[in-house]
């Protein structure tokens, strides 16, 4: 649906007694997937499963992120956007198979976020399902509704911390404006959204999470409800407007000159499309600070460049299900190239890559002793009782300082997440010109105030990931890389004092999977040099600095 649209459809004069409005969904719809559903292909999170004309509940799911998919009925706005008398058929049919099936009792399915996206999506796609069916099956799909919700407002002390919880508050609300005779209900349900808006949701606009993604899945929903609390003449609740204005200007804080978003903390590939409809309903347009002290970013743009650091601790135990090792490291892109980068996460088959991805390794910082900055639950039952790997320890003390002078910006960063196991401190310095043709940077690993260097092997590695539309190649001095963009700027990589090696590396959230790419990287020891000085610096014969120079000479016209 564009920006612009109703927030809600009013359904059935005569029935507004039971189901009153359905809220918008603003996710992205596809007419073709509607005839592949018809076709009994059902295609999610990079898996295909075809029915043969079986029940697609009675088969098995090749991953859990499909089954997650498949029993979130979020693909039924595909179905919408076909808008058939067929397509509404294959609804109804699809629904009644699973309103009598058993694998309405599976294990995923009766997650608390499952439920809450199944009962957002039945309520948003209640027109498709209900435009022109029968009272049975209309009262039917009303007591499953019925059932979904009670299951929802039992589930709700056991719902993960973070955004599960929120998920399942925002679906409960949902419910409390779509259903008739909810009067109690929405000023309870709004009550309890409000109060974890603002444990959620920091005052500079970030998740608790510190996952980019967040502030997208949960604006997603937000939105809407915003709308629907104005369309049922209720005024939303003030926790949910300011949480809404404080989120937008985090959205363009963390996106890239090419609209994607930095690779922290769980981040996959940037939904643009999702992005898009979102920021059609920012009116403020409003600009990000450059610092986000409480979600712990900082942001520098000089000229075309953009530099994104992580300045902040991990977040807390409880919503680390996702976070990363990747304490200061930093993203770098001119204009729409993006040239540094983390490696990310993949949108699907996460659970191949997600231990290396949470890594320190694979982010754009120092790695002491190849071990990770953050520690992770790692025991297998611990694992699984947790359902998931949340950080245990790391960084308890990041420092981060910024100066800006003629000359321009100065971020000087530390941090002490190897100071118990290693003795050790990273301090990290970026000077980032004004305008916008180099960056300087110096990594310091040396010994943490009132501790000594801990163990024989001190050796580190300062690694910096390259997006895979940068063409690298070794200088023969072996102290730096020509870096080649796609739009032919060049830049070159340079560490004057140290030895520079390409090594391999792997760009996990790639919109088709993840790709080849490569790293730069400096191997040292920390007893032998505990300082690095390193540069970025885009070339005067690159494409966009020959055509600065020229505009620079034309000389100015006359006025007539």
């Amino acid at each position: 649906m564009s920006g612009g649209s109703a927030a809600v459809s009013r359904l059935w004069p005569g029935r507004t007694d039971r189901l009153l409005i359905a809220p918008h969904d603003l996710r992205t719809t596809d007419a073709t997937r509607a005839a592949e559903i018809y076709a009994g292909r059902f295609v999610f999170a990079g898996k295909i499963v075809t029915c043969h004309g079986r029940s697609i509940f009675d088969l098995e799911p090749p991953s859990e992120d499909w089954e997650v998919s498949l029993l979130g009925f979020g693909w039924l706005r595909h179905l919408r956007a076909a808008d058939t008398a067929i397509t509404r058929a294959n609804a109804r049919s699809l629904i009644d198979d699973w309103m009598s099936n058993t694998a309405r009792k599976r294990p995923i399915g009766r997650r608390p976020e499952v439920v809450a996206r199944r009962v957002i999506s039945l309520l948003s796609q209640a027109p498709l399902v209900l435009g022109d069916t029968d009272g049975k099956f209309y009262r039917r799909y009303l007591r499953m509704l019925a059932r979904e919700i009670r299951t929802l407002r039992y589930a709700l002390p056991s719902a993960a911390d973070g955004l599960p919880k929120m998920q399942v508050l925002i679906a409960l609300c949902y419910a409390s404006l779509c259903l008739a005779n909810q009067a109690n209900n929405i000023r309870a349900a709004a009550k309890r959204l409000s109060d974890e808006l603002q444990r959620q949701i920091l005052p500079d606009g970030g998740h608790v999470s510190r996952n980019p993604n967040a502030l997208i899945e949960l604006l997603i929903d937000l939105l809407p409800l915003r709308q629907t609390f104005a369309a049922r003449n209720i005024a939303p609740p003030p926790a949910l407007l300011n949480a809404i204005d404080r989120m937008m200007p985090m959205l363009r804080f963390f996106r890239h000159g090419d609209g994607n978003f930095a690779l922290f903390n769980g981040m996959s590939s940037t939904a643009s499309h999702l992005v898009a409809t979102l920021l059609a309903y920012d009116d403020t347009h409003g600009v990000p600070m450059a610092h986000m002290p409480h979600t712990g970013f900082q942001r520098v743009e000089a000229g075309n460049m953009v530099v994104i650091i992580d300045t902040g601790p991990p977040p807390p135990p409880d919503v680390s299900h996702e976070a990363h090792a990747g304490t200061l490291a930093f993203e770098l892109s001119s204009g729409a190239s993006r040239i540094v980068t983390n490696c990310g996460m993949p949108s699907t088959a996460r659970d191949n890559w997600r231990v290396f991805a949470r890594s320190t390794p694979a982010h754009s910082t120092v790695t002491y002793h190849n071990a990770s900055s953050s520690q992770f639950v790692e025991a297998g039952a611990m694992k699984k009782f947790l359902r998931g790997s949340p950080i245990t320890g790391g960084p308890n003390t990041v420092e981060n300082y910024r100066e800006v002078t003629s000359d321009g910006t100065m971020l000087t960063t530390a941090h002490d997440g190897y100071k118990s196991r290693f003795g050790i401190e990273h301090r990290r310095i970026l000077s980032i010109a004004a305008d916008g043709n180099r960056l300087d940077g110096e990594d310091i690993v040396a010994p943490a105030p009132g501790a000594r260097l801990k163990g024989n092997n001190t050796d580190y590695a300062i690694r910096f990931h390259l997006h895979p539309s940068v063409k690298a190649s070794r200088l023969s001095d072996a102290r730096g890389v020509m870096l080649v963009l796609p739009n032919r700027d060049v830049w070159t990589f340079e560490a004057l004092d140290d030895k520079v090696d390409l090594e391999d590396s792997v760009f996990l959230a790639g919109n088709d999977g993840p790709r080849r790419t490569a790293q730069i990287v400096i191997h040292q020891d920390a007893r032998q040099t505990g300082s690095v000085r390193w540069s970025f610096a885009r070339s005067n014969s690159s494409p966009s600095q020959t055509s600065a120079r020229r505009n620079a000479r034309r000389e100015p016209e006359l006025p007539l």
